[in-house]
This record gives structure tokens, C-alpha cells and sequence, in this order.
């Protein structure tokens, strides 16, 4: 059974910065797709970052140059750095591994990290 495991939410102030990570039980190297999505309450599930094989970051409108996504193979970790939150990126933030290794329509999800962005 594959496991994701985000860590890294909380509390943050408007303005402040955190850091999500998504510890993998398999590795990430040859994966498709590595990303992140978010849900807020009452609204459908959206992307807010993907990487792919090219190493070329694609983001959601409403967090370009403000969030990073990286990801370390060795650790099977990807992270997800916020910077200068918002309240409106309230929500709980999921991290998604997509295509493994010999398994390309493999689509595995981690179980949420609640981020609450609030004075």
C-alpha cells in the first residue's frame, strides 16, 4: 500500500510563510506527475502546483510567485513553500503522486494537511 504523508500546516498570519512536505513509501524519481492541490471549505478541490518529468513548474493563477514546489528523490519528499499567504489560501492542501515507475496510471493521494492563514 502506498503511503503519503504531509506534514508542515498550522496556523500562519497573513504575510508569514510555511512549508508543506509529502514524505512517499515509494520513490518519486520517473514519476509523471508530483503535486499539490487544496480544497476550501465549500469548494471543489483545485491544483495549486504540478512538476513533471521536465522540471518545469506549473502553478494556479492565484499562488504564482508566491509558491515553490520542489521535491528531493532521495527523501521521496515534496514540498510545497508558501510565501506571503493569504486568508483566500485557506484550506486543506493534499499532496498527489501520479504515474509511478511501472505503473503509469497509478494515482495516489495523501490524506490533507489542514493550512489556515489568519491574524
Amino acid at each position: 500500500q502506498v503511503q503519503l504523508v504531509e506534514s508542515g500546516g498550522g496556523l500562519v498570519q497573513p504575510g508569514g510563510s510555511l512549508r508543506l512536505s509529502c514524505v512517499a513509501s515509494l520513490s518519486i524519481a520517473n514519476t509523471q506527475f508530483v503535486g499539490w492541490y487544496r480544497q476550501a471549505p465549500g469548494k471543489q478541490r483545485e491544483l495549486v502546483a504540478l512538476l513533471g518529468q521536465s522540471d518545469t513548474p506549473h502553478y494556479t493563477d492565484s499562488v504564482k510567485d508566491r509558491f515553490t514546489i520542489s521535491r528531493e528523490f532521495a527523501k521521496r519528499t515534496i514540498y510545497l513553500q508558501m510565501n506571503s499567504v493569504k486568508p483566500e489560501d485557506t484550506a486543506v492542501y493534499f499532496c498527489n503522486v501520479r504515474g509511478t515507475y511501472g505503473s503509469p496510471s497509478s494515482d495516489y493521494w495523501g490524506q490533507g494537511i489542514q493550512v489556515t492563514v489568519s491574524s
